[in-house]
């Protein structure tokens, strides 16, 4: 008992010593120095009102991931394909990244620190208490990982089902004597109530190429915004019709109704599924129930005739 209570007292001593130290690590007097003359430049600056605002949910997520920032350090490529990720699960701030690293760094360090914590409390073996500290980091590293990609596929999901809708309104409007630019801002303010993703994914395409920027370079930000497959396959098929001067009423038309189909078409493959998936709960759960309440009468009855003679 000794010997466990100097190595978790020394444990505890020396992790909040890191963090502090971590965290909490004065700068170096060039760093002090740099920090105050950029201050003083910005305040005399004549742009300086037009500085962003750090939020101090930034700030704070800035901080905490700094550690993990200098301990591992993203490559290019994880960086990228990261900020994709949070992109297609509808958070598009600078900062995103940032905050999703500090909460992936508290979730694995908060999460085998409470199970640690709970373990000591208890009282629990050593080797019992190794176990489930390493069962909480497991958890803690995949738990971020995990929510994010409910997200994206939840939001994929909204878009896929609400691009039909968004592509007959948009063949209506075009063929009413809009453009293309107007159509999108058309569906953009009409869906906003019923499908508040795809709307905000067509009103920023249109704030790009309001901005000057092409097209088509505006459109593959859209679909690589989203990563929906059915928006790919429209983005392509708009470019395609825009490039070689074919209708894009009757191109959006000829999509819409392939989409209807397909959409059709995954309602009732989704409805077949049904069936299997209910097979599983009912054997587990249903059927010996049934079971129990029809052969227990006769199971007593049967036991309770044994037992007299």
């Amino acid at each position: 008992m000794l010997f466990i209570s100097i190595t978790t007292f020394g444990f505890i001593t020396f992790g909040t010593v890191a963090l502090y130290w971590l965290f909490f690590r004065p700068q170096s007097a060039t760093a002090e120095r740099l920090q105050e003359i950029g201050k003083g430049t910005a305040r005399f600056s004549p742009v300086s009102s037009l500085a962003i605002e750090v939020s101090p949910v930034t700030a704070f997520a800035e901080k905490v991931a700094a550690p993990l920032q200098k301990l591992v350090p993203p490559s290019p490529q994880e960086a990228d394909k990261l900020q994709r990720q949070l992109m297609q699960a509808g958070y598009r701030s600078p900062s995103a990244s940032m905050i999703y690293r500090a909460i992936q760094l508290i979730s694995i360090f908060g999460l085998p620190g409470i199970v640690l914590l709970s373990c000591i409390i208890l009282a629990r073996p050593i080797s019992s208490a190794i176990l489930w500290v390493m069962l909480a980091v497991v958890v803690g590293y995949a738990l971020p990982r995990f929510i994010l990609t409910r997200i994206i596929k939840k939001r994929k999901l909204l878009i896929t089902w609400g691009l039909a809708d968004a592509l007959d309104l948009m063949v209506v409007s075009i063929e009413a004597g809009l453009g293309l630019n107007a159509a999108m801002v058309r569906v953009s303010d009409e869906l906003k109530e019923v499908h508040p993703d795809l709307s905000d994914e067509f009103e920023l395409a249109n704030l790009e190429m309001r901005v000057g920027r092409e097209r088509d370079e505006a459109l593959r930000n859209l679909a690589e915004r989203t990563g929906v497959d059915d928006l790919r396959s429209f983005v392509a098929m708009l470019i395609q019709a825009d490039r070689f001067g074919t209708s894009i009423a009757q191109a959006v038309r000829a999509y819409s109704d392939s989409l209807r189909t397909r959409r059709r078409q995954r309602a009732e493959q989704a409805a077949q599924k049904a069936a299997v998936k209910l097979l599983f709960p009912l054997t587990v759960f249903l059927f010996p129930t049934l079971f129990m309440i029809a052969l227990g009468p006769a199971v007593l009855k049967i036991l309770d005739v044994l037992i007299n003679n």
